[in-house]
C-alpha cells in the first residue's frame, strides 16, 4: 500500500499560498503554485531525510468565500 501525506493549501489575500501537512509538523508558502509544489516537496523531503519518506504528497487547495445574501 502506497503510503501518502496530505496538505491543506489555502491562498492569501496577496496571491500567494500557504500549504500545511495535516499529519506531520510540516508547512511551506509561496508566491506562485509552481513555487509551492516544489517547496513541498523540499520540506517533506527535508522533513524524512533521515526515513522514508510517503510515496504520494496531495495538495487539497480549500477556498473560503463568503456571500452576501440578496
Amino acid at each position: 500500500m502506497k503510503q501518502e501525506i496530505l496538505f491543506e493549501v489555502t491562498q492569501e489575500l496577496d496571491g500567494g499560498y500557504v500549504a500545511e501537512c495535516l499529519t506531520e509538523a510540516i508547512f511551506t508558502q509561496a508566491e506562485s503554485w509552481d513555487e509551492l509544489r516544489k517547496n513541498v516537496s523540499e520540506a517533506v523531503h527535508a522533513f524524512y531525510f533521515d526515513a522514508k519518506g510517503p510515496d504520494v504528497i496531495r495538495l487539497h487547495l480549500v477556498r473560503d468565500e463568503s456571500l452576501v445574501p440578496a
